[in-house]
């Protein structure tokens, strides 16, 4: 039993708890401004508002979302033909087996858009362009007003459309003047627009690359801003295109499960089979636990303690040497037997008699005779000695009663 003054702390300590639980509850949570792109998404820098405008702003009535590794899913061996494969992430750095299927892709006449910070030198390497980030004060905006001679006439931009929040300022420094057509750049007091462009077209077999520095652009946060014109802009770029793809594995955010049970998450099947064996386990445990038997308390058998008595009795006879006490309740105890297991009159115990029990027991007639002779010796002797009860002891073992 607690005192008032243990009990007073305990109410403290309990207060305390609850009111630090109550402020975790009503404390808003942060608002979570890492670069995620996946469609999925709400945060400021998700593309769940792109993502469900995609459609309507292609035109298409198909677009599809890719799950898997780009190159699992154009190496499948389908023929793709006029389609467009869109790659929105804060950095996108395909490895050799990726690149090579994406090239084969484009080059069969498709359409590969991607919008990124960092392209990785593979890209950079196979298709002539380098970019980089660029470290200076000055905030990204649009130009409306583009070279004829360089740039593309039919990318209009508001100059208005500013963008301040979460982003990095990455251009193309260096292009492949052959193959790739200039679309679009940041405002820029320099003269050379070069060291702005932010927005280009490269041209690969009988497709293209539209290629895009802004990807945050695409994020929530800016499609619910005036900023959402440029984006729709950039967009337009893309051709008319039977079917769309999306690309939901190359993600900032994409929800990777890292506990030892990964891979069977990763598959359907898999997954299915465990969320039944899981729901099997706790519906067998629920009617089990309703259909076992309540435990039946184990009572002892009641001891047989006339074997002990006469155990107890027999051992007392046997220290005081009482040898011929033991023979003849050995010899009783045994007539009894014979009289009530094989109806035999035990009053004279002749030949006649040994012969009838050997019958009826189905024991040897010779030892049968050996033990008679002996109890009618017993019987007849006044003194008895410790071999005296030994030998009619093994002779009323050898007998089968």
């Amino acid at each position: 039993m607690l005192d008032k003054r243990s009990r007073n702390i305990l109410y403290i300590f309990g207060g305390v708890l609850l009111l630090i639980l109550i402020t975790e509850i009503s404390r808003p949570v942060p608002i979570n401004w890492m670069p995620s792109y996946t469609a999925d998404d709400k945060i400021p820098f998700g593309s769940y508002v792109f993502f469900e405008e995609l459609e309507e702003a292609l035109g298409t009535g198909s677009v599809e979302r890719i799950e898997s590794d780009p190159y699992v899913f154009l190496s499948e061996g389908q023929e793709r033909i006029n389609t467009s494969y869109i790659f929105i992430n804060d950095y996108l750095d395909f490895d050799e087996r990726q690149l090579g299927q994406i090239l084969h892709y484009v080059e069969s006449g498709n359409t590969v858009f991607m919008s990124a910070n960092y392209f990785g030198s593979r890209v950079e390497d196979t298709l002539g362009f380098y970019a980089e980030i660029v470290y200076d004060q000055t905030t990204p905006t649009f130009n409306a007003e583009l070279d004829p001679e360089f740039f593309s006439p039919a990318f209009k931009a508001d100059t208005s459309l500013t963008f301040n929040k979460g982003v990095r300022k990455t251009v193309f420094t260096r292009i492949d003047t052959l193959m790739t057509r200039a679309l679009g750049y940041y405002q820029s007091e320099a003269q050379n627009k070069v060291e702005s462009l932010n927005f280009i077209e490269v041209t690969y077999g009988k497709g293209k690359f539209l290629i895009n520095t802004l990807p945050e652009a695409f994020s929530n946060y800016y499609m619910l801003q005036p900023q959402h014109a440029y984006t729709a802009n950039l967009i337009s770029f893309i051709p008319s295109a039977d079917q769309v793809y999306w690309d939901s594995y190359l993600k900032s955010g994409k929800r990777i499960v890292t506990s030892p049970m990964r891979y069977v998450f990763n598959q359907d099947p898999l997954r299915w089979a465990y969320y039944l064996l899981i729901v099997g386990l706790i519906l067998y445990v629920i009617f089990r636990a309703k259909r076992e038997q309540r435990i039946i308390e184990v009572v002892k058998p009641l001891e047989n303690s006339s074997v002990d008595f006469t155990r107890t009795i027999g051992q007392m006879y046997f220290q005081h040497r009482d040898y011929g006490n033991i023979i003849a309740k050995k010899i009783n105890y045994f007539l009894e037997i014979v009289r009530s297991k094989f109806y035999l009159d035990s009053s004279v115990l002749d030949e006649a008699f040994a012969e009838k029990l050997a019958l009826k027991s189905g024991n040897n007639a010779e030892k049968t005779k050996k033990l008679i002779r002996s109890i009618n010796h017993l019987k007849a002797k006044a003194m008895h000695s410790e071999a005296d009860l030994l030998e009619l002891n093994k002779l009323l073992e050898d007998f089968r009663t």
